[in-house]
C-alpha cells in the first residue's frame, strides 16, 4: 500500500475556530491522543504568536511520543529583515522541534497588495527562510499559501514560489486557503505540480465550498503524499479539512496507509475526546465518527442489517471505533423491538404476552411524547422494569425547589430532597444556577455515601423540546440528557407539563443507569 502522511492541525488552525480556546493542559491532552492515533505531524501552534505556545512547548518536551513528530509553525522571515535576526524565525527554533513548517505568499495579489512588497522580494523571503533553517539541522515543510488561487491568478509566479522553496523544503504542500475551489481543479493542479518537482507534495484544503474533504482525496490520487487536515475539521470560517473522514476514506477505500489499523480503531473515542477537550458539541451527523453514522431507524433497514449489516452499511463501524444502533422508535418494526428486548432477556420470543406487555407499553409512552431512538438507556430500563429484572437503588419521597432572582454569583435556585436507599433515609439541599442544577447537585450529595461512584457521572448534554406548543406554558415538555462516566456514555429521557419533573425524570434514569452497570460489572 502507498504510504500517505497525516499532518495534524488541530491545535494551531483548529485553535482558529470561533469559541475554540485551549489551555495548555488541553493541547498536551490531545498530543496524546494524536499520538495514540498514529498521525505522522502535530502541528502544535506559533512560538512566535503567544505565550501560551511558548509554555506549551517547553512543557511537552518532557512527553515521549510513540509515533507523532511535533512542527512548529510560523511564517517566513518579513520584508527586509536578515533571516538570522527575524524574532519569529528564532522562536520556531527555541521551540525545539525537529521539524518546522513556513508558510508563504503564492498568490501575486497577496504579496502585491496584502504583504505590500515586491514579488522579487516574497520570493528571497520564501528562499531564505528554508534555507536558514535547514542549515539549522531541521526538517522544513514550505505551506504555499493561496496556492491554487494563485496558481489561477497567475500560474507562472505560483510555480516560481515553490521553486524558491524546493531548494530546501522536504515538502511543498498546496493551500486551497479560501476554500472555494473544486476537486477537478484540485486534481488537475496538483498532478502539474508533481510532474514537474521531485520534492514531497502535500495538501492543506479549507471546507469554504464544503468540499475539502473531497479536494484532499483528489489530491492524493494525483500525487500528493502528506495530507493536512484537523480532527473533526475544526477551523476557522468553515472549517478544515476533516481527518476522520479523510484518513479512512484513503485508507478503508482506496488502499492507502495512513495509520496503523488497530490505531484506525480508536479513531471515534479521538474524534469525541477532542470535542469534549475543545468543549464543542460533537456532531452526531459526522461520517464514520458520528453517533448516528451507522444509526438505523426504518424497519425494513434494521431487518436488512440484523441480517446483512452490508445491506446498509459502507464499512464494519467496528474498523473506526463506533458501533452499530438499531433505534426505537415508531417506524421500527418488531424484529427491531425484539432485538433490542432480547438484549436485556434472550430467551423471550415474539408471540411471548411479557413482549406484548412491553410493547404496549412503549406505544402508551410514545403517545405520551417519549422517544427512544436516542434514549436507548430509559428504553433498557423500561424494559428491565416490565420484565421484573430491575431493582430501584433508591425512592424518592419529596423534592422542593426554590428560585430566586436575581441570582448571586451564578447561584439563583435551591433544591431540597429527600430520599431513601433500604431504610435509611437522607435529606439534603444545594444550590445552582437554574433549578434543574440544582436538583442534579442535591440528588448526588444525597447518594453520595450510598454510592460513591455517582461521582464519576458528568452531564454532558441538556435538552428541552415543547411538545404541544399549541397549550403555551401548560405544554408538555420532553428532557433529554447525554450523560458520561468517561468509559460509557448513555442518554436518558423524561416527559411531563412540568419542565422540572420531566428533567427529574430522565436525572434519575441516568443515575440508575449508572449504578445498574457498577452492578453488573462488579457481579
Amino acid at each position: 500500500m502507498k504510504r500517505i502522511s497525516i499532518y495534524d492541525s488541530t491545535l494551531r488552525d483548529g485553535a482558529q475556530a470561533q469559541g475554540i480556546s485551549y489551555s495548555v493542559e488541553d493541547k498536551i491532552k490531545i498530543v496524546q491522543r494524536l499520538d495514540a492515533l498514529g498521525v505522522d505531524f502535530i502541528e502544535a501552534g506559533n512560538p512566535g504568536s503567544n505565550p501560551k505556545d511558548l509554555e506549551f512547548f517547553e512543557r511537552v518536551k518532557a512527553l515521549s511520543l510513540r509515533r507523532s513528530r511535533l512542527i512548529a509553525f510560523g511564517s517566513t522571515r518579513k520584508v527586509g529583515v536578515d533571516v538570522a535576526g527575524d524574532g519569529n524565525v528564532l522562536s520556531l527554533l527555541r521551540a525545539g522541534t525537529a521539524a518546522i513548517a513556513i508558510f508563504g505568499k503564492s498568490w501575486d495579489y497577496q504579496v502585491t497588495d496584502i504583504l505590500r512588497t515586491s514579488l522579487a522580494e516574497n520570493l528571497l523571503m520564501i528562499g531564505d527562510t528554508i534555507r536558514y533553517l535547514k542549515q539549522q539541522g531541521r526538517e522544513v515543510v514550505f505551506d504555499a499559501e493561496h496556492f491554487f488561487d494563485g496558481y489561477k491568478a497567475n500560474a507562472g509566479y505560483a510555480l516560481q514560489t515553490l521553486e524558491a522553496a524546493a531548494a530546501g523544503a522536504d515538502c511543498l504542500c498546496l493551500c486551497d486557503t479560501n476554500g472555494g475551489t473544486f476537486p477537478r481543479e484540485i486534481f488537475d493542479i496538483t498532478r502539474t505540480v508533481k510532474e514537474r518537482f521531485t520534492t514531497v507534495i502535500g495538501i492543506h484544503c479549507h471546507n469554504d465550498g464544503e468540499m475539502a474533504v473531497a479536494n484532499s482525496i483528489m489530491a492524493v490520487q494525483a500525487g500528493a503524499t502528506q495530507v493536512q487536515g484537523t480532527i473533526n475539521g475544526i477551523g476557522e470560517r468553515c472549517g478544515n479539512a476533516n481527518l476522520c473522514s479523510i484518513i479512512p476514506n484513503l485508507q478503508l477505500k482506496l488502499g492507502y496507509e495512513c495509520v496503523a489499523v488497530e490505531s484506525l480503531e480508536q479513531l471515534t473515542t479521538v474524534a469525541r475526546a477532542v470535542s469534549d477537550i475543545a468543549n464543542m458539541p460533537h456532531s452526531e451527523k459526522a461520517a464514520y465518527v458520528g453517533n448516528d453514522a451507522f444509526a438505523h431507524k426504518g424497519g425494513m433497514h434494521i431487518d436488512a442489517v440484523v441480517k446483512n449489516p452490508a445491506s446498509y452499511e459502507h464499512i464494519n463501524p467496528e474498523q473506526v471505533g463506533n458501533s452499530r444502533r438499531l433505534l426505537m422508535s415508531e417506524v421500527a418494526g418488531r424484529s427491531t423491538l425484539m432485538t433490542r428486548i432480547n438484549a436485556v432477556d434472550p430467551t423471550l420470543g415474539k408471540d411471548a404476552p411479557e413482549t406484548r406487555k412491553i410493547i404496549d407499553r412503549l406505544k402508551e409512552l410514545e403517545h405520551e411524547g417519549y422517544q427512544f431512538e436516542t434514549a436507548e438507556s430509559s428504553f433498557e430500563l423500561v424494559v428491565r422494569k416490565l420484565l421484573g429484572k430491575y431493582r430501584p437503588f433508591f425512592e424518592l419521597k419529596e423534592f422542593k425547589v426554590i428560585v430566586n432572582e436575581p441570582s448571586v454569583n451564578g447561584v439563583n435556585s435551591l433544591a431540597m430532597i429527600k430520599i431513601s436507599v433500604g431504610e435509611q433515609e437522607e435529606i439534603t439541599a444545594a444550590e445552582g444556577d437554574g433549578p434543574v442544577n440544582a436538583l442534579d447537585k442535591a440528588v448526588r450529595k444525597a447518594l453520595e455515601r450510598f454510592y460513591p461512584e455517582i461521582g464519576e457521572i458528568r452531564l454532558t448534554d441538556y435538552k428541552v423540546r415543547v411538545l404541544d406548543s399549541d397549550k403555551a406554558s401548560a405544554a408538555r415538555v420532553r428532557v433529554l440528557i447525554e450523560s458520561t462516566d468517561h468509559r460509557e456514555n448513555w442518554t436518558t429521557i423524561g416527559v411531563s407539563t412540568d419542565v422540572i419533573d420531566a428533567s427529574w425524570r430522565a436525572l434519575v434514569d441516568s443515575i440508575e443507569y449508572k449504578l445498574m452497570r457498577e452492578q453488573e460489572r462488579r457481579s
